[in-house]
């Protein structure tokens, strides 16, 4: 394939929205791409790096896939700073025009972010505190935090998106964009440019905080430009890891400022908001998979949603090369490696320590030839979870719950089975011990 009928190409790979309000408006540059790094222009910087972000690796594979290439992909903004109008202008670019010098993904919505009991507290707070009559007075400042992948940046730019509909001024940053912002100011002796450009809008939106306990320069001027926005009764929203009163290197004044609002976590989610997450993601990218495709992803994966968004991108991107449906036995060949990484952190302790505690039962008794119904249960639960989960042998499972041999263990996996094909309820609750032991040797 020539490189430059890649985005004619592309049309067929892609679904009809993201074509249209994205790749159709890249054009190749011939003159600035070689064998093996190929460059195309969007017509702002907004769009380019979006683009970038969301469709750069999908680009790359495609275009190895068809060419059999393997080509370095980029993709650049035009040097005309006003935004170029198109025949059809998207929600992209007028968020381009409200806020030039703001990088936000408008997927990052309220609309499309999934509420469960895990961040149900984080998603009203923000959602309550953009209102434009609230803004910057219900709850301020707001300080969520929880572990990575798990919908904290979501909800901090869905705030953003908000605030530039309305016409609001944004200023969004990871604390390494600040950092180094800061850095390069100082090196040229502009600090007054950088404080006119974090000070000067309506809402302050920052990423993982955690990282500015690195440095007290940065503190310092963190924590005046944090001062005189909240006096101007800015909005500010902050991200971090761990909460305020667990941050390192983090000055006491600092801290005081972050708890004196809102503290909001986000905890792993439970089975049925991952499954209602991956439901969303696929309508959202316009991508068809079945139930049970959607049940074992949710239980076999961890607790990081960027991951499962990524698995699931590449589920399709392979399902469409080989022209196969995404089926079970698609999806357990292409997340093989993954969860075979992800028993590496898993013992059989764990698992034994989490079903019993599920099941109120005592380990005791499940160690035992006790043959009441309930025991019996967790027993075969236990053996068909640590079989699945780790590296554990058949014998060694066989003497620790002194069984005859490994036979009497593969019987036991065998009803198991047998088990779950007739009791929808039983399963249900296999892949939710199963998501919480995954959840778990996350942590």
């Amino acid at each position: 394939m020539d490189a430059s009928q890649i985005l004619t190409a592309l049309k067929n790979e892609l679904s009809q929205r993201d074509f249209e309000h994205y790749i159709s408006h890249l054009q190749f540059s011939e003159k600035q791409s070689k064998a093996d790094y190929l460059v195309f222009v969007a017509p702002n910087e907004f769009m380019a790096k979006f683009i970038k972000t969301k469709f750069g690796e999908k680009i790359a594979y495609f275009y190895e896939a068809k060419s059999g290439n393997k080509a370095k992909i980029n993709i650049i903004s035009t040097n005309n700073d006003k935004l170029k109008h198109h025949k059809s202008t998207t929600k992209l670019d007028i968020v381009h025009i409200k806020a030039q010098s703001t990088i936000l993904n408008p997927s990052f919505t309220f609309d499309n972010f999934v509420v469960g009991d895990s961040n149900k507290y984080a998603f009203t707070t923000c959602k309550a505190a953009s209102d434009k009559d609230k803004l910057g007075k219900l709850y301020n400042p707001i300080f969520i935090y929880g572990s990575t992948g798990l919908g904290k940046t979501h909800l901090l730019q869905a705030v953003g998106n908000v605030c530039i509909e309305l016409g609001k001024k944004v200023t969004y940053a990871t604390s390494e964009n600040f950092i180094n912002d800061f850095t390069l100011h100082l090196k040229n002796h502009t600090l007054e440019k950088f404080k006119e450009k974090y000070k000067n809008c309506d809402a302050l939106l920052i990423d993982d905080v955690q990282f500015f306990g690195k440095t007290d320069k940065i503190q310092e001027e963190f924590f005046h430009i944090f001062n005189e926005i909240h006096n101007q009764s800015g909005q500010i929203i902050m991200t971090s890891d761990k909460p305020p009163n667990m941050l390192t290197g983090i000055t006491e004044r600092l801290k005081t400022r972050f708890v004196n609002g809102i503290i909001a976590d986000i905890t792993p989610p439970e089975l049925d908001t991952k499954k209602a997450i991956i439901q969303k993601k696929c309508e959202f990218n316009e991508i068809y998979l079945r139930q049970e495709v959607i049940d074992y992803i949710a239980a076999s994966m961890g607790n990081n949603i960027r991951e499962i968004e990524g698995m699931i991108t590449n589920l399709n991107a392979h399902s469409k090369l080989i022209n196969q449906e995404i089926n079970l036995d698609l999806v357990k060949a292409v997340i093989k490696d993954h969860v075979k990484e992800m028993k590496e952190n898993i013992n059989f302790e764990d698992i034994l320590n989490l079903v019993c505690r599920e099941f109120n039962i005592k380990i005791s008794d499940v160690q035992s030839n006790k043959k009441m119904k309930n025991i019996v249960m967790v027993r075969r639960i236990i053996i068909f979870l640590s079989r699945e989960l780790t590296s554990i042998s058949m014998p060694k499972l066989a003497t620790y719950f002194d069984m005859k041999d490994h036979t009497a263990i593969s019987h036991n996996i065998k009803k198991i089975n047998e088990l779950i094909n007739k009791d929808l309820e039983l399963k249900n609750k296999i892949d939710e011990l199963r998501n919480k032991i995954l959840v778990k040797s996350q942590q």
